[in-house]
């Protein structure tokens, strides 16, 4: 049983190539399902893993890195029919890049995976609106101002940034946050 939120987060994996395909072929519906049901599964193993003590290392790694395959796929698929920007893709993917090499370095240098703080989630919940907002755009079935979703993806971007700026704080690459023992250490049992 303790394998269920690890389990959820490889479906996750699935779904991405899964949405990917259904954006492609213009099924917006189908492709807005399945990003929610992501979401859905996301929250759900991270409910599971809290409640019932089921965290790992393996998790703590894989969690986030379907969270972030899905978002960058998902922006990558709003750029091809330019519901973003270029430079704000760029932008997030260059984010994303370095909150992967930073927690790559926090964990080899200080044996701690950072988990996902509120303010991760916040933005996290923002992003989903946002896409969510330019789906419903794209199929058509709510005629939302192209401005609505401007404004939403610009202050996703921005608290995004802001919880990349606490994650680095949290881990220690910035003031000394990690001596107050903020995040999972390697202790977490992991039988993965």
């Amino acid at each position: 049983m303790r394998h269920i939120p690890n389990i959820l987060s490889c479906l996750r994996l699935l779904m991405v190539g899964i949405f990917v395909w259904l954006f492609a072929e213009q099924l917006y519906v189908p492709a807005l399902i399945v990003y929610v049901t992501a979401f859905l599964t996301d929250v759900l193993d991270g409910y599971l893993a809290r409640r019932f003590n089921w965290i790992s290392n393996l998790g703590k790694l894989l969690d986030p890195f379907a969270d972030k395959l899905m978002l960058i796929s998902v922006l990558a698929c709003l750029l091809a029919v330019n519901y973003i920007k270029w430079y704000l893709f760029a932008a997030m993917l260059i984010k994303e890049l370095m909150m992967i090499v930073g927690g790559l370095f926090i964990l080899r240098k200080k044996r701690v995976v950072v988990y996902a703080d509120w303010w991760g989630k916040i933005a996290t919940g923002m992003f989903f609106a946002s896409v969510v907002f330019s789906l419903l755009l794209c199929s058509g079935l709510i005629p939302l101002p192209m401005w609505l979703i401007n404004v939403a993806f610009g202050l996703s971007f921005c608290v995004s940034f802001g919880s990349m700026i606490h994650y680095a704080y949290c881990g220690g690459l910035i003031g000394k946050k990690y001596a107050q023992h903020t995040m999972y250490d390697d202790s977490t049992p992991d039988e993965n």
